[in-house]
């Protein structure tokens, strides 16, 4: 027997319960794992995956904001008045980041650990690795400064990300059907 698309079983539920009420219903079985979504064509190549931002949104969202963190400290060197929003995204920038792509890395399926415990172990990574970092530029002719760590926890987060991306690849084309 032919298993049902999530549009199908969504107008099948939204004839007896409504629009709304379908999609609450479709979302509790989710989550309590009474069906099961899986994407009918998976990406097949790393650059697929990549593109596709249904898989790597948070990959892309990621190196956007770091973009726009490096952006902002140069601007804000000519433009003061754009101190707080680099106050703001420096503050994310280095206790959120360097932990949050070290967890994606690390733990690259999502049910493997929940929202609450990411978020704690992001900011926990985070305030490791990022002074583990200091340490490294301490012994180097650069020293600490603003420049050297601005691009040292640059580097480091789009290495992690990459590494990230590619684990995530894998897991999908291992283990979701992917060739």
């Amino acid at each position: 027997m032919r298993e049902k698309t999530l549009e199908e079983l969504w107008r099948e539920a939204s004839r007896r319960e409504g629009r709304l009420k379908a999609c609450l219903t479709l979302y509790w079985k989710w989550v309590s794992k009474e069906i099961e979504v899986v994407d009918p064509n998976p990406p097949r190549s790393f650059a697929e995956f990549l593109l596709r931002p249904d898989y790597s949104l948070w990959f892309w969202f990621s190196i956007a904001f770091v973009a726009a963190t490096v952006a902002l400290v140069a601007v804000t060197e000519t433009l003061p008045l754009l101190l707080p929003l680099r106050y703001l995204f420096g503050t994310v920038y280095v206790l959120f980041f360097p932990g949050f792509l070290l967890v994606e890395a690390l733990y690259p399926r999502e049910e493997e650990l929940s929202p609450l415990e990411r978020l704690a172990l992001s900011i926990g990574l985070s305030l490791a690795v990022v002074p583990l970092i200091g340490l490294v530029l301490n012994y180097t002719p650069f020293g600490i400064r603003l420049w050297p760590v601005l691009y040292s926890l640059t580097l480091y987060m789009l290495v992690v990300g990459f590494i990230a991306s590619w684990r995530k690849y894998l897991y999908v084309r291992l283990y979701r059907g992917g060739s």
